[in-house]
């Protein structure tokens, strides 16, 4: 079994639970924060977008370098529709580039750096799943909280929610 085919069922199912929390998104509340250290749901919710992003991105480079990144240059969907099709767009990008990889490609080493320091190299395989699958889960799963303090029914995603029992 190729690498590719691996992954991409996982891709599929992550991504498509990843969109059911955006479709509850109401515009109204892309401003909440739960926290003063915390993002704001937009932020969150764009994040989310920019990381599935980061597949391509993996797989075509052997590095990103965020030296010289401004986060305030980031383009941070300013409601639903838009954070949809900022999804799907980069749902699309992610998927094509997943699938047309190569064993040997996901194999490379590929590095996360800021100029001369190097924080992590391993196979674009591992971080597709850690860096990207893993990151996004973990996001996920906090903007599930903040669907939750907002009274917004929380999808099924592993199992049923206290929202969801049809699973």
């Amino acid at each position: 079994m190729l690498i590719r085919d691996a992954l991409l069922p996982e891709f599929d199912q992550e991504t498509a639970t990843t969109r059911r929390l955006f479709e509850r998104i109401p515009d109204d509340k892309f401003s909440f924060k739960p926290h003063p250290k915390s993002m704001d749901m937009a932020s969150l919710a764009t994040h989310l977008c920019e990381m599935t992003n980061w597949t391509p991105e993996t797989i075509s480079k052997d590095s990103i370098d965020l030296a010289g990144f401004d986060p305030s240059q980031r383009k941070i969907a300013a409601s639903r529709a838009e954070l949809l099709d900022m999804f799907d767009k980069a749902v699309v990008n992610a998927r094509t580039a997943l699938a047309a990889a190569e064993d040997a490609q996901l194999m490379e080493p590929w590095s996360l750096k800021s100029g001369d320091k190097v924080f992590f190299t391993m196979p674009k395989v591992a971080v597709l799943r850690s860096f990207v699958f893993n990151h996004t889960v973990h996001h996920r799963a906090q903007l599930s909280v903040y669907l939750r303090l907002n009274d917004i029914p929380v999808p099924a995603m592993y199992g049923p929610s206290a929202d969801e029992q049809n699973f």
